[in-house]
This record gives C-alpha cells, sequence and structure tokens, in this order.
C-alpha cells in the first residue's frame, strides 16, 4: 500500500517534471518473476525505472540509509522502504554479497521483479564497466528467472556530482528482450559460467546504452580516480610552498635606486677604501 502511495507522488512526479521516455516496456512480463539487470549512473535509477514500471520492482540499497538517527534518517528510511528497497550491510563484503543474493531470491520467490545494478557502484564517468559476476549469477540461476538487460540513459546529466537543483531534462530508459540462461542451471557455483552469464549482459547492456566500455571494475576505476586526484592536489601544494611568499628587495639591491649602507669594518662588505693601518709606534710615523 506505502508502494503504492509512493509511486503515486514520487513516480508521476518524477514523470509529470523530466518527462523520461522508454522503450521495450513489452518486453515487462505481466505477471511472474524477472530480473531487470541494469547500468547505473545516477541515484536517481532506482526511482526513474520503477516510475515508468506497472509493476514493483525492488532494489537493495546500503543499510546506512535505513539506520540514520534521528527524524531525517527516519524520514529516509520511510521514503527508501515506501519506493521498495531493501537493506543490505555492506561493511564486508563477501557478507553484503550473500545477503544481497539473499533479498534477490525472497523477492523472486513471491513472483515479484528484482532490480540489481551489475557493476555493483555508479559508474564514476558516465562509462559501462565490468559486471561483477556473483551477485546476478548466482539469482538468475538459482531462480531460473529470466533477466532483462536495462540502459539508463543521461540520468547521470540531471544531477551531476556537487549539483544541488536537478536540471530538468529527459533521461531515456531502454529495455531489452528477456535473457534466458537455463543452459547453466545448476552451475552457479561454476566462476566461469557466472563470468560468462554476467558478460553477456553487460554486452546487452553496452549494445541498448550505447555507452563505451571499459574492462575493470568500476570500483577499482574510482580508487583509481582518488588516488591520481590526490597526487594533483599534492603536487599543486608542493608547488605553492616552493615558490613561498613574495620577499621585498634588500637596499641596494635588484629594483632598489637607494645605495648600500656602508656597514663600517668588520660588518660586511664595503663599497668605500678599506680603512687606514693605525700606526703603532714613533718610528712607524717616521717612516
Amino acid at each position: 500500500m506505502f508502494y503504492g502511495a509512493m509511486k503515486l507522488s514520487v513516480g508521476n512526479g518524477l514523470k509529470l517534471a523530466f518527462r523520461p521516455w522508454v522503450e521495450g516496456l513489452e518486453h515487462v512480463p505481466e505477471h511472474g518473476p524477472a530480473i531487470l539487470a541494469s547500468n547505473h549512473l545516477s541515484f536517481s535509477d532506482s526511482f526513474f525505472l520503477p516510475a515508468v514500471l506497472d509493476r514493483k520492482v525492488t532494489f537493495i540499497a546500503k543499510a546506512e540509509y535505513f539506520t540514520s538517527p534521528g527524524v531525517k534518517g527516519k524520514l529516509t528510511a520511510a521514503f527508501f522502504k515506501g519506493v521498495g528497497q531493501l537493506p543490505v550491510d555492506r561493511s564486508g563484503a563477501r557478507g553484503a554479497g550473500e545477503a544481497a543474493i539473499r533479498s534477490g531470491l525472497e523477492v523472486l520467490s513471491r513472483g515479484e521483479l528484482f532490480g540489481i545494478y551489475p557493476e555493483g557502484t555508479r559508474s564514476p564517468d558516465g562509462r559501462l564497466y565490468r559486471g561483477k559476476p556473483g551477485g546476478l549469477a548466482r539469482v538468475a540461476l538459482r531462480s531460473g528467472a529470466p533477466v532483462l538487460p536495462v540502459a539508463m540513459i543521461d540520468t547521470e546529466k540531471i544531477q551531476p556530482p556537487g549539483q544541488v537543483v536537478p536540471r530538468l531534462m529527459r533521461p531515456g530508459i531502454r529495455i531489452g528482450r528477456p535473457l534466458d540462461f537455463s543452459r547453466y542451471q545448476g552451475m552457479e557455483n561454476d566462476r566461469f559460467i557466472q563470468r560468462a552469464l554476467t558478460d553477456e549482459v553487460m554486452y546487452e547492456i553496452m549494445r541498448l546504452s550505447g555507452q563505451e566500455y571499459v574492462d575493470m571494475y568500476a570500483t577499482a576505476a574510482k580508487r583509481q580516480l582518488a588516488e591520481e586526484a590526490k597526487r594533483k592536489a599534492e603536487a599543486e601544494k608542493a608547488g605553492a610552498a616552493e615558490k613561498g611568499p613574495r620577499r621585498s628587495p634588500r637596499p641596494g639591491g635588484p629594483g632598489n635606486d637607494e645605495p648600500p649602507t656602508n656597514p663600517g669594518p668588520g660588518h660586511g662588505p664595503s663599497s668605500g677604501p678599506p680603512p687606514a693601518r693605525p700606526a703603532r709606534n714613533e718610528q712607524d710615523r717616521a717612516a
């Protein structure tokens, strides 16, 4: 009931404000379980896709969205529950993966739609990154549900990182034909089968989205970009330290027309003649 209310308010609001276009709705089954495997460009992907579907679709989200303290935390948790997202504790990589698989299987066992992002995280630069093999493949093979490749298009341009107010523009959604992996049934623990299934799905997503494909994980790309940004910041800081603050010129130095002051004997160089040596006795004076 809460999902229906949120879909009417949030979903219709998104469709009215942004007018997303969609292709391939006919590929989504009217009944029964199915997996929607999508690229991940923006935080809003999990809102735009359910907004254009008549059926409920459930995604997984990090547990922090559901456990934050205070009034704001409770409102955030209620919102994510209302839009059909399930909490998953990502503190341990293996534990998080198992929890996601269990959540997906529970959703599919009820005959519902389960949404998953094979890249594991949002793309840092709009390109399509290598899919992680464990979650998608194991859920698909254990459940026997068909996999629908989904391409989110231009959602990252609506609210880029650092931009507070979203840009009003039309994102797109393309849904591909269901992929049948029944030929791999019973082989969900085979790493080569997991990789083959995932790569096939990622190829279809690439074909639908038109994205450039990068054969590395998005998490590794994010670390690489963060390290490059850190090195750049350190280099700029070191360059600024080498330049240092500008000092005023010394008297008599370049850029100063005043003559240097004679510091006197024993106190540094002088531009005048050296002082006369005093006589030690009368014979010296006579000489």
